[in-house]
């Protein structure tokens, strides 16, 4: 048994045999695995309740380059049956977005129009691109951009307008007769289609059945197909409803055990790949080798208990919380281009003290602000670091506390000073004193007198 989180889904797999709905019962499945091809596309129809009168409709629509389905969420009045592809970036670029609405279509490139409201020609609607991944996964519920290759582009579009709601039925591949909402109720993301959080993955869930005769069965919900059960073939596609994705179950192994393994890597590309460590265990004459990645631990099985061990950084618990409040970009007049940005910052500690300030840059935000704390440098400065255009909710905070700083810099201003009083204030210089000197000179020795014999 065991249970695996997809973060869009949730994936269980259990001993035993799938539950089969008897034929004639309203919520009746087919009993095989679908091939693609064989789920048919959703129909738009319009609503009868709202058909005889005009209202605000504002729609937000996650379009995938590298999935034919749109996922929409509807936050005001009703759908707009807005259809919109999404083609891949080419040469640097974003890509371009083509928007059928009203019979009218317009094509917008992603770039030039991020952040920007755009009216669709020939309808009563705007269109606002706003944000872009290039690279999306979904971490702790939220859509987040590993890198910025456009590995798989995705986009999420505001739709805004006055007009006739449209209704959304989805007939169900599997049988059941019951039209699910593709909308999947409120989202958790402000301004982003239904969010791929715990909500909605408990809305899509697989249970895989193997019994002892090594049968295979399932049982699968999908906000989109609804409810359906059956057995499971070996290479044959079963459709999830879940965006694009597809079960295919290659080959069934009775006895398995899961294993991570990692092997060192030599290329150019090896400064993007993490770091790790090789651990040796010697127990009663066996030996234990593996590589550990950052960032992942490992069991090692010892006797009587096994050993966990795990890489990484050792995480330092902070005595302040720091709680990002706002972020503000401005924008040049007339483009795009970010003239400066703000975070609006709270800082709590865990006797109860809070404060709220604002740091940008060359701005810092100090935190406690009293006047002997900031002298003597026992104070927490935040100042403005970096931001991510991608993700306007995130913002980079460099967090520095100084204590001596008060004193490197009585010091640097020490001997500034003397510098200046050794060169520039004569009374400081070194006096030299100079002695007069008299030339002395010596009396030329007197002639000697010689006698000489004569013969």
């Amino acid at each position: 048994n065991g249970k695996f989180a997809m973060g869009l889904a949730n994936i269980e797999l259990k001993r035993g045999k799938a539950e089969i709905v008897k034929p004639g019962h309203p919520e009746q499945s087919d009993a095989t695995s679908r091939d693609p091809g064989e789920v048919t596309s959703r129909l738009t129809q319009r609503d009868p309740s709202t058909s005889l009168g005009m209202t605000d409709l504002e729609e937000s629509i996650f379009v995938f380059a590298k999935m034919p389905e749109q996922i929409s969420h509807v936050a005001k009045g009703g759908g707009t049956g807005a259809k919109i592809s999404f083609s891949p970036p080419r040469d640097g670029d974003k890509g371009q977005l083509t928007i059928s609405l009203a019979g009218k279509t317009q094509t917008l490139d992603v770039a030039q129009n991020l952040k920007r409201q755009v009216q669709i020609a020939g309808t009563p609607f705007t269109v606002r691109i706003e944000n872009y991944w290039a690279d999306l996964r979904i971490q702790d519920g939220k859509p987040v951009s590993l890198s910025d290759s456009p590995n798989n582009p995705a986009v999420v579009v505001s739709i805004r307008g006055r007009g006739t709601p449209l209704a959304t039925a989805a007939p169900n591949a599997h049988g059941n007769k019951q039209a699910v909402s593709t909308n999947g109720g409120p989202s958790t993301i402000p301004n982003i289609a239904p969010a791929m959080n715990e909500a909605n993955a408990a809305e899509n869930q697989l249970t895989l059945f193997v019994a002892d005769d090594g049968a295979m069965s399932y049982e699968l919900d999908s906000r989109k197909l609804g409810h359906s059960s059956g057995p499971l073939e070996l290479n044959k596609p079963l459709v999830t409803g879940w965006a694009d994705w597809q079960l295919v179950v290659d080959r069934i192994l009775p006895h398995a055990e899961q294993w991570m393994d990692f092997t060192p890597v030599k290329s150019d590309n090896a400064n993007q790949l993490p770091d790790g460590v090789r651990i040796r265990v010697d127990e009663n004459g066996e030996t234990f080798e593996q590589w550990i990645s950052a960032g992942w631990q490992i069991t090692v099985p010892t006797s009587p208990n096994p050993i966990g061990i795990s890489y990484g950084w050792r995480s330092t618990p902070l005595p302040i919380a720091l709680e990002l409040m706002e972020f503000e970009v401005a924008r040049n007049e007339g483009s795009d281009a970010p003239a400066g940005f703000k975070s609006t910052l709270r800082v709590s500690t865990a006797e109860g003290d809070s404060a709220t300030g604002q740091c940008w840059m060359n701005h810092p935000f100090s935190f406690p602000g009293t006047w002997w704390r900031t002298w003597s440098g026992l104070t927490f400065k935040m100042s403005q670091a970096s931001w991510n255009p991608e993700n306007l909710g995130q913002s980079t905070i460099q967090i520095l506390r100084d204590p001596g700083w008060l004193l490197k810099w009585i010091g640097s201003l020490l001997v500034v000073t003397g510098v200046f009083l050794l060169f520039y204030v004569k009374k400081f210089r070194r006096q030299y004193a100079t002695a007069k000197t008299k030339r002395i000179v010596s009396p030329s020795p007197a002639p000697e007198e010689r006698e000489v014999a004569v013969s």
